[in-house]
């Protein structure tokens, strides 16, 4: 079973997409800021991340910074609401870029894309 790591501060979204990850037969961890987030992928090595990037104690492309310079492997999707992170070269090494929605089938199938691809 494939380990997804979610990393978002606001508990309702965190609550909807581990409960939606699991139901497509996902182990889902969470964390709610990029200091846990990292704490998690260093203790879990997840398969893939799935980061916010607006959230309080450290932002997700600093996390996602941080992440990437010891686990270079692991897919990480950044999923937002705000585009305008689209265009920063902090956001190129992600794997992808999604913006957030209420339908999650986006999301969904670039997870299963990047997994199968690993």
């Amino acid at each position: 079973m494939k380990t997804i790591l979610v990393v978002k501060d606001d508990k309702n979204q965190l609550l909807l997409y581990k409960q939606e990850l699991e139901s497509e037969g996902y182990n889902v961890i969470t964390a709610r800021n990029g200091v846990e987030g990292i704490k998690v992928v260093n203790d879990y090595l997840p398969d893939i991340i799935v980061m916010d990037i607006i959230m309080p104690k450290m932002d997700g492309l600093e996390a996602m910074g941080k992440i990437l310079s010891k686990h270079r492997k692991i897919p990480i999707i950044i999923n937002t609401a705000f585009s305008c992170y689209k265009v920063s070269f902090l956001s190129w090494s992600a794997d992808a870029y999604i913006r957030k929605s209420s339908d999650l089938q986006e999301l969904k199938n670039k997870i299963k894309e990047l997994l199968e691809n690993k």
